[in-house]
């Protein structure tokens, strides 16, 4: 299905191999925001959805990232809806441990039976045997972390999950983990305007997108395109943007992936027209000079 691809764009981005076994496009798409608002519920226009999901893969990404959490349930659902059977080399990340309430309400829950029913809910969804890359979505104050991460080595161990990874961590917590299980990804809040995970400072933000390069694990920013007051008219990124003839979303991307070899952004969203003009990211060089500049203001 859907193997001529005439257009891979997604592949200027270059390719890192997952786990060293799962070779994905860098630039990477991320399946929130094919849900309904506030994350919840189906999206107002389906039709929209798939189209999107469609075009990712005729444009050469092969990382999907989604979550259990999205919608609750729709976003894996629409996944394989639009692209099962899967087309050889597309990697499917998913997630589990966060309980969605309602619109824009959340809470972490690692409790190891939570995650057994999160992962065989996510199996079903995605009509698969083995989940590609499954995270913990989000590390639970009232459950010991080691019990989270203990119970998706578990489930690795009898083979349901192919590689292990984390979401919204710390240093000190993929260290942990790591003594548990290999941990292949980390999944963090990170972008020019904010260049910090939640709850994490930018120095040690810096030094954990470094170690992931260091040890070849994969740095998924999410929520990467965000660019905030960097854009004003006449700022160093909109100069930056008009010299690339692009938008200061796409210069944002292509500071990601110029960061640290191992970053893979994945830029969501549900409308094909904002999907296209993202991927065209992957195919803008930032020069060393023009990647300080935008640090320099990014980080001050």
């Amino acid at each position: 299905m859907m193997e001529n691809r005439n257009e891979q764009i997604a592949a200027a981005s270059g390719v890192f191999a997952i786990g060293g076994d799962l070779p994905v496009s860098r630039l990477g798409f991320g399946a929130m925001r094919l849900t309904g608002e506030g994350i919840w519920g189906p999206p107002k226009d389906k039709d929209a959805a798939i189209a999107v999901l469609k075009r990712a893969w005729d444009l050469g990404i092969t990382l999907i990232d989604t979550a259990e959490a999205y919608g609750p349930e729709i976003s894996e659902s629409l996944i394989a809806e639009a692209l099962y059977p899967y087309p050889k080399g597309l990697v499917i990340a998913t997630k589990g441990g966060l309980l969605r309430t309602g619109p824009n309400q959340f809470r972490p829950d690692g409790r190891p039976q939570r995650l057994r029913q999160d992962l065989e809910g996510s199996l079903r969804r995605l009509r698969v045997d083995q989940i590609d890359v499954y995270q913990l979505h989000y590390p639970d104050p009232n459950v010991p972390f080691e019990d989270s991460v203990g119970e998706i080595a578990k489930m690795k161990a009898e083979g349901k999950i192919r590689h292990v990874g984390l979401s919204n961590v710390t240093i000190d917590q993929l260290t942990a983990a790591q003594k548990i299980v290999p941990i292949v990804t980390v999944q963090n809040h990170y972008n020019l305007e904010q260049p910090q995970a939640v709850g994490i400072d930018i120095q040690q933000t810096a030094a954990l997108i470094d170690l992931c390069a260091q040890e070849n694990i994969g740095f998924i920013p999410w929520h990467p395109r965000s660019v905030g007051d960097l854009a004003r008219p006449g700022s160093v990124l909109d100069q930056i943007a008009r010299r690339y003839n692009a938008q200061s979303s796409q210069i944002a991307l292509a500071w990601l992936l110029k960061r640290s070899p191992t970053i893979l952004p994945i830029p969501g969203t549900a409308s094909v027209k904002h999907f296209e003009e993202n991927v065209e990211a992957a195919k803008i060089r930032l020069s060393q000079d023009e990647f300080e500049a935008i640090r320099r203001v990014a980080h001050a």
